[in-house]
């Protein structure tokens, strides 16, 4: 989370908005990170770097062969096939099926190191012998779902990459997915990748004509919890920003000292109106279907207009599965009746 600090943030507060809140651990490794030896050598030969979104050069004799990444990253990166050992974040849900966080992971081939934040198995993150460390960056030099307490000790065991999921756009954060990827042996220029990457631009430009040709459509960004709905600024989040850059028109809330999002009791959930609803699909927050019991939620004019959409809020950064979620958007708007 850019330009602020996390020490203010409650446990609520990182589940708010766009999921950009966080307190990762801070990192005690700066400048050149050395690596393991070359007989984990996987992909290509010889000297492996890679320049990450910190400005750390990660440096190893060899290319990283036992990756663990965050479950989102993690899904990415087998996007672009590039394969992990281990995860850490959302990846099962109660009932075992896969997080949405998961992507096309296979969630019973890889090691979950921890299926929640500040859940991280360091035992048996130790006992996958990695080469590479790999997460988000919602705020400058903070690792995401790496738990600060054990930061230190984690950080220790293999070099670590961590790239922007805020202060950027989903075309960039695609792309330093991709970056890595490449990196890492992986041929991004595969057909799989292209048609992705063909379909992504096309969904792009159907978002645009769909803003262009209904302007007065308003949308507003949700996240809910039992207490407070929070409204998101869609600046600070590279989905949201995306979309605004492609003529998407946002409620914009009176946003508190970290910059993300405003809260609002229920009570006043009706301080902005919106014709779409955006609304987080994350497991930890709770789903338009749980607030069916709360008024001023059921008489927003979106709500009984039937315009309320799931919102992405952390993005698999790969252009299959970013796709999709332009397509939906641009069907709403194309779809959505003036409410508000």
């Amino acid at each position: 989370m850019p330009h602020a600090r996390a020490s203010h943030l409650s446990r609520r507060s990182l589940l708010a908005v766009g999921g950009a809140l966080g307190i990762g651990a801070a990192l005690t490794a700066c400048g050149e990170t050395s690596a393991k030896s070359e007989d984990k050598a996987a992909g290509k030969s010889g000297p492996w770097s890679f320049k990450d979104d910190r400005g750390t050069t990660v440096k190893s004799p060899a290319t990283p062969k036992n990756i663990v990444a965050f479950t989102g990253v993690a899904a990415a990166l087998h996007d672009f096939g590039v394969e992990v050992k281990g995860v850490f974040g959302p990846t099962k849900t109660a009932d075992g099926k896969p997080d949405v966080q998961a992507g096309d992971l296979d969630v019973n081939k890889v090691k979950i190191l921890g299926n929640a934040y500040d859940e991280f198995n360091v035992e048996a993150y130790v006992g996958l012998d990695p080469d590479l460390l790999v997460t988000a960056m919602w705020e400058k030099d903070k690792l995401w779902y790496v738990p600060e307490a054990s930061s230190k000790k984690i950080l220790k065991v293999a070099p670590s990459v961590a790239l922007w999921a805020a202060e950027t756009t989903i075309p960039k954060a695609i792309q330093r997915h991709a970056d890595l990827a490449k990196s890492l042996g992986a041929d991004v220029g595969a057909k799989k990748i292209t048609d992705a990457k063909a379909r992504f631009e096309k969904a792009a430009e159907r978002l645009r004509q769909a803003a262009k040709a209904n302007p007065k459509v308003k949308v507003m960004i949700g996240s809910a919890s039992p207490d407070l709905f929070y409204v998101s600024l869609a600046k600070m989040s590279a989905d949201t920003l995306y979309f605004q850059e492609l003529g998407v028109k946002f409620v914009e809330p009176k946003v508190d000292a970290a910059g993300f999002f405003e809260s609002l009791s229920w009570e006043n959930v009706d301080k902005y109106q919106a014709d779409i609803i955006m609304m987080d699909n994350r497991t930890a927050v709770l789903q338009p279907s749980a607030l069916k019991d709360k008024p001023t939620w059921t008489r927003l004019p979106a709500v009984k207009a039937g315009q309320v959409v799931p919102r992405t809020t952390e993005p698999i950064y790969s252009y299959d599965k970013c796709a999709p979620i332009l397509e939906d958007l641009a069907e709403a708007i194309e779809k959505a009746k003036k409410v508000a």
